[in-house]
């Protein structure tokens, strides 16, 4: 085991991830995943509170010194709503969440009626090679163009509303995980399970080693992050510094791997602070951390959504890379390890500035990201235009 891993009960983090895939979460059907992660809180004596939607804002308490800081994480996943009952029998769907029907076909699902939970498998509207032979590969990949088939006998519209099946089911699609010997873990909606498992491996060490925060910090889970809308309210006044958790894609044009932690220096919604990122890297440095930085364009995290709510806070956010994101996603134990022991040295640090605890900052607190003495001049200065013509 790498050095910097040493300190992280990895047992607990696997565990903790395999239970949470088991437990269906889309956005806008999260209330058990949520109990299931208030009962960690509870076994680890950090105490929370809930908010009406199911939002969960832990406390550890650290120096009184009117700082706070926040590590956010979300509990719901990509999965799909009925979007209508078709003819012969299929269901429509709509996503919940942005992602591509092309990971959407082949997934075997649950619908949850109000009564029942039904198993059944989204198929693309033409679903037989022998039937239509190349007209399969022709189809265009659309949500549209997929359907549900649900296991029961069910021919008609009105079998599948006999069964309690309505507009407006919550489907949800099986995790499929495979954890390798290799590090290797393979499923579904390790988008943010994987994250989610890390931060309370990274609150576990810290318990276990009876840690002295130098700010008190505001561990939150958000259960709306793949609508859009994660941490818009989830933010103590007192936070001055918000660090994301979630997936880094690695992909081609990237440079987040799957060993490592990343350090996201700019998504579709813009550059995260220049100071508080800087100082995750720094974390990294002296802990022997393998950090890389990345840039991610099409991209949104809880930091987001708070900062679009009005927050005025430092924001950032870390990453464990993984493979097909929003799709048949993979990372290792590596790089979520890694990202554990950042987790805990940063929690532990001071805070990146400390003129930032009240609600404005005087100027001369205020930070600076060059010299003055590096400021660029450009260009070429003119000569004095009395000095060429007194050579005359």
């Amino acid at each position: 085991m790498n050095k910097a891993h040493a300190s992280i009960d990895t047992a607990y983090l696997q565990q903790t991830l395999l239970e949470m895939l088991a437990i269906p979460s889309p956005a806008g059907f999260t209330d058990e995943i949520v109990h299931y992660t208030v009962g960690h809180l509870q076994e680890l004596d950090i105490p929370f509170e809930l908010t009406r939607r199911g939002t969960i804002r832990a406390t550890l308490r650290g120096a009184g010194d009117g700082h706070a800081r926040a590590v956010v994480n979300h509990l719901d996943t990509l999965g799909a709503m009925v979007r209508e009952i078709r003819p012969n029998g299929r269901l429509a769907l709509a996503p919940v969440g942005t992602w591509s029907s092309r990971f959407a076909e082949g997934g075997r699902v649950s619908v949850f009626s109000e009564g029942q939970v039904y198993r059944g498998t989204v198929l693309p509207v033409l679903a037989s090679g022998h039937a239509f032979n190349d007209e399969v590969d022709r189809l265009p990949v659309a949500w549209t163009n997929v359907e549900l088939r649900v296991d029961e006998a069910v021919f008609s519209a009105d079998d599948v509303r006999d069964l309690g099946i309505a507009v407006g089911d919550f489907v949800s699609f099986d995790p499929q995980p495979e954890f390798l010997d290799n590090g290797f873990i393979n499923a579904r909606h390790l988008d943010n399970k994987a994250g989610a498992a890390t931060l309370l491996a990274a609150l576990k060490c810290l318990r276990n080693q009876g840690a002295e925060l130098p700010i008190t910090c505001h561990p939150i889970f958000t259960v709306t992050e793949e609508v859009g809308s994660g941490s818009a309210a989830a933010v103590p006044p007192e936070v001055s510094e918000f660090v994301s958790i979630d997936v880094g894609p690695v992909a081609a044009g990237q440079t987040a791997a799957e060993t490592g932690v990343t350090v996201c220096m700019q998504d579709a919604s813009g550059p995260y602070d220049y100071h508080l990122t800087r100082h995750l890297l720094g974390l990294c440095r002296e802990e022997g951390i393998e950090a890389r930085r990345d840039v991610f364009r099409y991209y949104h995290s809880d930091a987001s959504s708070a900062v679009a709510a009005g927050h005025d806070i430092r924001t950032a956010l870390l990453a464990f890379g993984t493979d097909a994101t929003h799709g048949y996603e993979r990372t290792h134990m590596d790089s979520l390890l890694s990202l554990a022991e950042l987790l805990v040295a940063y929690l532990q640090s001071t805070p990146t500035f400390r003129a930032d605890r009240g609600d404005h900052v005087e100027p001369e607190d205020f930070s600076h990201q060059l010299d003055h003495s590096d400021l660029p001049v450009g260009g070429t200065p003119l000569p004095d235009a009395a000095e060429i013509f007194s050579r005359e």
